[in-house]
Formats: C-alpha cells, structure tokens, sequence
C-alpha cells in the first residue's frame, strides 16, 4: 500500500508543477491527492503515528487524532495567511499603497531600480513577497511607460521580493510556516538570514545597475497627481503594516500561536477601517460606484477579495505532505539519509553535507513550489528549534524560487501581470538570481561558521 501511496504523492506533485502545461489550477490535484492519500490510508487501516521530535522516535496513534492534529497546525497557518491577507485588502480598499508612489522622486533608472529593489526587500518582509510584488508592479506601471524597461525592473522586483521575505517570519509563506511549527523564532531567523538575504538583493542588484537597460531617464510624468480614493490611505498604510509587524512581538510576550496576534492585529485594523469607511469620501468615488457601494463594509469586501484557491492549495499541500509523515515515510527517509551518510548538524559532524542538502532544496524550490519541499522537510529532520539548518533552509526556499520565474509566488503574479515570457526571464533574469542565491548562501555560511559559532 506504501507503493500506491507514493505514486498518488508523486502523480498529485507532479500535476502541480506541470499547472500551467495542463492548464489546470494546482488547488485541484493537491484537493485530490490530499483526499485520495488519506482515504488509502484509511480504506487499508494503515497504521499512523505521530513524531516525538525530542525522542526522535515514532508513537502510534489513531487515525482521527492524527488527523485533527494535522489540520490544527495546518488551520493555524491558514488563519494566520487570512487575517494577514485581509489587512493586505483593507489597505487597498482605502488605496493605501498608493502613498508608497509618492516616494518616487527620480527619473534616474538606475536610482530607480535600487528605489524599488529595496521597497520590495522591505515591503516583502511585511506585507509577504506575493503581495509586495504586486503593490510594486501596479506603482511600476503608473511610472514606467516603456514595457522593456518594465520587463527588467519587475524580474529585479521578484530577486529582490523573495529574498526580503526569506528573513522574516511574515514575509513568506515557508518562513511562517518555519515559525508556526517552532522550529525558528522571529529574533534568531532575523539575525542569522537577515544579512545573506541583503546579500542576496544586494549583488544581482548592482550588477544589474551597470546594464543599458537601467542607464539614462525613464519617459513618465513624475509629478503628475492621481485622485485617491479617501484621505485615509497613508493612515491605514501605516497602521496595517504596524498591525502586521506587532504580531511576532504579540507572540514573544503571551507565548500564544502567531494567529492569535493576527486576529487581534486584524480587529483593530477594521475597527478603524469602518470609522473611516463611515465618514465622507474626501473625493467622489473613482470607480463610478454608486453611494451604497462605496460605504459598503470595507471588511466585507476586502474578504471577498482574498484569494481562497491559494488558501485551498495550501490546505491541500500540507494536509498531503501530513499523510506521509503520519505513516513515518519522512521520518524513515531522514533516518535513512542520516545512516548512508553525515546529516544534519554538529552532533554528526554532518554540516557540509547538511548545507549541499539544502542548498540542493533551494535550487529545487525554482522548479517545484517550495511551500510542500518546506513541510516535508518540518516532518524529516528532528533537530531543535534554532537549529542554524532550519536558518539555512529559510533562506534557501525563500529566495531559490527567483531562478525561475515559475519558481515563487511572487514570480507568477509578476509573469502574469506584464506578461513575462518564461525564457526570457530564463536568459535575461535567471542567472543574476543565482548569482544572488549563491552569494547569500556562502554569505550564511561564513556568518554561521566565523561569526556566530565564534
């Protein structure tokens, strides 16, 4: 049964990867390989267990309590993405993003191209790389006229996107899930992978900035001013990104799941959002909507507006990736990788082969999501929280995605939104983001080896 467990696995894998080949949208075969491995496992009374990652061992359990048991840590990270994802809307709806445009003051390309590297790099360690990608790309195309020039900011946008969420226990969807399942705190994810991450923006950066492409002015109107929608934006601007950035710091204090922090962060962004929602819209609405409409309740509609296939994916990948590790697959693989050869941390002597594991996990995430590569790498290794592996692999999911333009979420939003061709990103974009990649990483290691172990 074990075979057919594994072939449903790698079928359901490999129809996710192949989504824009099969033209079918991956939160359907990870539904269904979710659901088909644990009807398997249920149908054949498979046994189940649970890890003890002190003991490093394998306890029998029962199928309901094993399943509960995943979908409340699996719950915990989709609450959490949806309260986060609702303040991102909140923002919006009061057209607070729209602030972050009056910091653009130069026509210069290449002051251009660091101005936006290093929004992203911030934004994407807040608001997460997805959702700064796309606030960048909007501002982007106000601002830039000429799609080729577009082209090339928007492929810096994505490095640089990626590796300010790598940092950051909010700013991607691996690292959260890293610091849901407590295997990084926010103070020691920061200081191990924060500068690699710099690293990683940094170098493809300011090779970049040496190109034609960002040389000379870019045709726009800087100055030219655009209606918005109320007088509120740069206030709730401020106040969901503050929201956000007290969650990890609500967690430090009361020791409670991240969610918890959120919820509250997600209370007080709406109580605001329906004070101001209330009172008079400084300008007509832009939208042409009628005055029922735009006093509509911002939290309403901003809910309505959140993505729930990338909720239901996530449910999906994580809930499979579950089942494997409930029939002790994962843990026997990690077992077995530990006896053929040194893994995993100091105990064993293992920390070169440890790194060309992860950094092999980091090249992968550009070809396959990162998101299931993370989570199954939660259910093999047992080393302890703040464990520097768990440092090196959030740095290397988070920003080895950007070497393929299919490779991160970030990336798609981006292909889809200028239309990027996959092989030109592949010839212009692919080998600065490795260049980056593997700055960053020799960066951590020399940090993690030199510095900290000092």
């Amino acid at each position: 049964m074990e075979t057919i467990i594994i072939i449903l696995f790698v079928a359901g894998y490999l129809a996710i990867t192949l989504e824009h080949n099969l033209k079918i949208d991956k939160l359907i075969p990870a539904l269904a390989m979710m659901a088909l491995l644990w009807a398997v496992i249920a149908l054949a009374h498979m046994p189940v267990f649970e890890v003890n990652a002190e003991l490093r061992e394998l306890e029998a359990s029962h199928i309901d309590e094993i399943l509960l048991h995943h979908l409340g840590k699996t719950a915990e990270i989709l609450v959490f993405l949806l309260g986060a994802m609702t303040i991102v809307e909140i923002i919006d709806y009061f057209d607070g993003f729209a602030t972050i445009k009056g910091f653009i003051k130069t026509k210069s390309k290449r002051k251009l191209l660091w101005l936006f590297a290093i929004l992203a790099f911030i934004l994407s360690a807040i608001i997460d790389n997805l959702t700064a990608t796309i606030v960048l790309i909007t501002i982007l195309q106000k601002v830039i006229k000429d799609r080729e020039t577009r082209l090339w900011f928007a492929g810096m946008i994505i490095i640089a996107a990626n590796a300010g969420g790598a940092w950051s226990p909010i700013g991607d969807v691996t690292t959260t899930m890293l610091w849901i399942a407590n295997k990084v705190s926010a103070a020691q994810l920061i200081e191990h992978v924060l500068v690699p991450s710099i690293i990683c923006m940094v170098v493809p950066t300011f090779i970049a900035s040496r190109y034609k492409a960002f040389s000379g002015n870019i045709e726009s109107d800087l100055d030219e001013s655009e209606p918005t929608k109320t007088k509120y934006g740069a206030t709730m601007l401020y106040l969901g990104l503050g929201s956000i950035i007290f969650v990890p710091f609500f967690k430090t204090i009361t020791h409670l799941p991240p969610y918890v922090g959120m919820m509250l962060s997600l209370a007080l962004v709406a109580t605001f959002a329906e004070i101001y929602s209330s009172a008079k819209f400084s300008i007509s609405n832009i939208d042409g909507e009628s005055e029922a409409e735009s006093h509509h309740s911002p939290v309403h509609k901003s809910l309505s507006k959140i993505e729930l296939p990338s909720i239901l994916f996530f449910l999906g990948i994580l809930m499979a990736v579950a089942a494997l590790e409930s029939l002790g697959m994962l843990f026997h693989f990690a077992g077995t990788l530990d006896e053929v050869m040194p893994m995993l941390g100091t105990e064993s002597g293992g920390e070169l082969v440890s790194d060309l594991v992860v950094l092999f996990l980091g090249v992968g995430s550009a070809v396959i999501d990162n998101v299931p590569l993370v989570a199954a790498s939660i259910g093999m290794f047992s080393v302890g929280m703040d464990d520097p592996v768990w440092h090196f692999i959030a740095y290397s999911a988070g920003t080895g995605g950007s070497m393929l333009i299919i490779g991160s979420a970030a990336g798609v939003v981006a292909m889809g939104m200028e239309k990027i061709d996959f092989f030109w990103y592949l010839k212009k974009i692919a080998w600065l983001a490795f260049l980056g990649f593997a700055a960053g990483a020799i960066g951590f290691i020399l940090i993690r080896n030199l510095v900290l172990n000092a």
